[in-house]
């Protein structure tokens, strides 16, 4: 009788096993992003103003190697931040063009696309690319703004997480609308 247990017992656990298994999809944390809202960012003293989120907590940034008045960190939600970088353009815009092209294609090791976009906005002489860098990245979108003659804004979008662009998608897609939005409500104050 214990003999033709366990050949039944084996004749069990060999019938279960089967090549039929299907893996089950990797699974990340479910994020809520806040609802869309927005509001004025007009500093006294910042050569320039727009509409950030109003879920972004603005902060000057003091900590950057060559820290420069009028540069901003915006935090958002998710571990994410828009870094802000403005400069005078004073004969010196071939120069702050190429150093964005560097910056932005440092990342081309680690990207599966880079998505250049232009934008104009001709009555306010916004004038720009904004980059949509697909892949594993460390950052996602950067862009830069300027009226050709006296303003220029860098942006870069990056997440305090080890970059995984399936995990970061909806968060990625989520602000690079608020990016589009900052941009085209963008407005140079006269210095």
């Amino acid at each position: 009788m214990k003999a033709y247990s366990i050949y039944i017992l084996f004749f069990v656990l060999l019938s279960a096993c089967n090549n039929s298994s299907t893996p089950r999809p990797n699974g990340y944390m479910r994020i809520d992003l806040p609802e869309k809202a927005y509001r004025l960012f007009d500093s006294t003293g910042y050569p320039y103003r727009f509409e950030c989120p109003a879920y972004a907590q603005i902060i000057p940034d003091t900590e950057s190697y060559n820290y420069e008045p009028f540069w901003i960190n915006m935090k958002l939600p998710a571990k994410a931040t828009l870094h802000l970088s403005y400069k005078k353009v004073n004969n010196n815009l071939t120069a702050m063009l190429d150093d964005t092209d560097n910056f932005v294609y440092r990342h081309v090791v680690k990207a599966d696309a880079i998505i250049e976009s232009t934008f104009q906005i001709k009555d306010r002489k916004v004038f720009g690319i904004i980059y949509e860098i697909g892949g594993n990245a460390a950052s996602s979108v950067q862009f830069y703004a300027t009226d050709s003659s006296r303003h220029f804004l860098r942006g870069a979008l990056y997440f305090n997480e080890t970059p995984n662009h399936e995990f970061l998608a909806p968060m990625i897609k989520y602000y690079t609308a608020d990016i589009f939005h900052l941009l085209e409500t963008l407005v140079w104050k006269q210095k």
